[in-house]
């Protein structure tokens, strides 16, 4: 959430720099300076009508004292007066707050300077490419054939159980799942980040706070009776371990990294892109969070977007690697590099990972802070990436070692998987 005192001082900067994100912001931003306005007038009377009333009844118990009866009785009736017209700013002032802050909510984070002009992903930008392109024989076949040819993933019986989008993994595939996520955690671990099992369930203050509500309030499960959501990433459950937390700025930066099933409705979401382990309503990934000074936090997004280019050249997969453009960026992104895996039966990239620096936008939201050394109170900046989202890794995987004799396992996986090949 962007700040009051931000919007206010840098209207113009705000409006145009949403606009890269596709966001007319011209007339929330001029609502918000005007409730601002009206806010802090009212804030103002109140202060001064508080004040008389703290005043007038020292008065009044003077007057009694000094036995001018009349006068204090007067002083009495105007104390009255006052606190009725305190009780009206009182709630004149609620109300402003709690319009003001239902429209702070809506606002997108601002995008990072760098961010390309754009209206979606085909106008992304290419930082960088690696790895080497598979030469797959003509009878190659695509994962979803490939998974009911070995036995690994029963698409069918997941759609009895739950419906589409809930796949059921069964021998070698599970193991298969179970090795990237246990590889993947120790790659995270080995790379310094404490590593934490969350719920899989949030309230809606955690969603608020990182941002999933209300913008994303359509695609996420939520649980009328308890008011609790089903989470779309470990993002949301890790990153409020911090909210309302003030933290000494030595213990920056926070590292943490977490396994979960995610849990995206997907709405919307049809025809041949969603077809096998493509887009799933349910699926599993490890997440790395940062905590990080202001000053170190972009120094920290290049470090994950290294580190998660390490994971996927240790599984042998080509890769690029994206800058979004203002279009294709999430309402709380600052700025987001994609990690996409090229699927060689599909003859399609497939995006596997969004690392973002989201800068003080979730953390305004979060009330999470640090305090420096000069005992100043501040906004840590927060990031977050997919490292790694397993259901286009293991298409990839599957589609790109496929042989004549079976699914070839990469050497880095194999002490995870305790098998060779798939067959």
């Amino acid at each position: 959430m962007l700040t009051i005192k931000f919007i206010t001082e840098n209207a113009n900067e705000v409006i145009a720099r949403l606009a890269t994100k596709r966001y007319d912001a011209t007339t929330i931003v001029s609502e918000v300076i005007s409730l601002d306005a009206l806010r802090r007038n009212t804030q103002t009377k109140l202060d001064e009508v508080l004040s008389d009333m703290n005043n007038l009844s020292k008065q009044i118990g003077d007057l009694y004292k000094q036995g001018k009866k009349e006068e204090a009785d007067k002083a009495k009736l105007r104390s009255v007066e006052l606190k009725e017209g305190s009780k009206e700013l009182a709630d004149v002032l609620a109300d402003s707050e709690q319009k003001l802050h239902a429209l702070l909510v809506q606002i997108p984070n601002l995008p990072h300077v760098s961010v390309p002009e754009g209206k979606g992903a085909d106008d992304n930008v290419v930082e960088r490419t690696g790895g080497v392109m598979p030469k797959l024989a003509d009878n190659a076949l695509p994962h979803w054939d490939l998974a009911k040819k070995y036995d690994l993933i029963d698409f069918e019986l997941g759609v009895k159980i739950a419906g589409a989008g809930f796949p059921i993994y069964k021998g070698k595939g599970a193991q298969l799942q179970r090795a990237l996520i246990n590889f993947f955690l120790s790659n995270a671990s080995a790379a310094g980040y404490l590593e934490i099992q969350p719920p899989y369930m949030v309230n809606a203050a955690s969603g608020y706070g990182t941002g999933q509500l209300p913008d994303k309030d359509g695609q996420m499960y939520h649980d009328l009776v308890d008011d609790l959501y089903l989470i779309p990433t470990a993002e949301v459950p890790v990153t409020n371990i911090y909210r309302d937390v003030i933290l000494q700025e030595k213990e920056l930066p926070i590292k943490n990294t977490a396994y979960s099933a995610c849990f995206r409705r997907e709405a919307g979401s049809y025809g041949k892109d969603v077809r096998g382990l493509n887009r799933l309503h349910q699926f599993d990934k490890v997440e790395i969070v940062q905590i990080q000074h202001p000053d170190n936090s972009y120094k920290s997004l290049d470090d994950m977007v290294n580190y998660v280019q390490t994971l996927v050249e240790k599984l042998e997969l080509p890769f690029r690697i994206l800058r979004l453009c203002g279009g294709d960026m999430s309402f709380t992104s600052a700025l987001t590099f994609d990690f996409e895996v090229y699927s060689a039966a599909q003859d399609r990239w497939l995006e596997v990972s969004s690392v973002s620096n989201f800068e003080s936008f979730q953390a305004n939201r979060l009330k999470c802070r640090y305090k420096g050394e000069d005992k100043k109170t501040n906004l840590c900046h927060t990031l977050n990436g997919s490292a790694l989202a397993l259901p286009r890794i293991v298409a990839a995987l599957l589609e790109n070692n496929q042989t004549d004799k079976g699914i070839v396992i990469p050497k880095a996986l194999i002490p995870y998987t305790g098998f060779t090949i798939i067959d």
